[in-house]
């Protein structure tokens, strides 16, 4: 069983419940470790929309990240939305470096909103992207997935954690997946931190 999953229970005189079974999901992100390990992993299933996390610096989000999550989803069948988070932190030369990700990623066909929780830049978009909708946020540990959570739903109370001053990327402050509910409508799936992104056989 994974967050968005659909169920039938059975309830016990005494209050509890057990599954009785497991719908048939519609969809799912699914990943394999990017180490040598053969073991996947999915995330979360029945998704209306992915919002892809992604920052330049503190840490810095691969293109290769990026292009293996979009391949994947691609291949389930799970729409994503590319949020380039922390604008505040950025210098000139980082600016125009998302500029260059909006631009390459537009052109293919992705929704890209840039977004910092801070100044509220790209937030009011974001608001109406999830409404009434099960979104999925995942991206690298650090890249403000539980900030954002707790901007959309005020009561929500994601733990938000610090960058490494060593290696400059994200300690696992979400160690679960959960699914929050949203006050407007809707529901979010906030997520772990992935390191790296390994795709699996995709063939037919």
């Amino acid at each position: 069983v994974v967050v968005g999953d659909r169920v039938k229970m059975d309830i016990n005189p005494d209050g509890t419940a057990y599954i009785t079974e497991i719908e048939d999901r519609k969809n799912y992100i699914v990943r394999k470790a990017s180490n040598l390990s053969k073991h996947s992993h999915i995330l979360a299933a029945n998704i209306d929309l992915a919002l892809l996390c992604v920052t330049v610096r503190f840490p810095e989000t691969t293109t290769v990240f990026i292009d293996r999550f979009l391949v994947t989803a691609e291949a389930y069948s799970v729409p994503v939305v590319l949020v380039f988070n922390k604008t505040d932190i950025y210098d000139s030369d980082d600016r125009e470096y998302v500029d260059g990700l909006v631009h390459l990623y537009s052109t293919v066909g992705y929704t890209c909103i840039k977004t910092s929780v801070l100044t509220g830049e790209g937030m009011n978009e974001v608001r109406e992207l999830v409404c009434g909708k099960i979104t999925l946020l995942a991206g690298h540990s650090g890249v403000g997935k539980s900030s954002i959570v707790n901007t959309l739903q005020k009561d929500a109370t994601q733990k938000v954690g610090k960058i490494s001053d060593y290696h400059n990327k994200g300690m696992h402050t979400t160690t679960f997946s959960e699914m929050i509910e949203l006050e407007k409508g809707g529901f979010v799936i906030d997520t772990p931190g992935i390191k790296g992104f390994g795709t699996i056989d995709m063939t037919t």
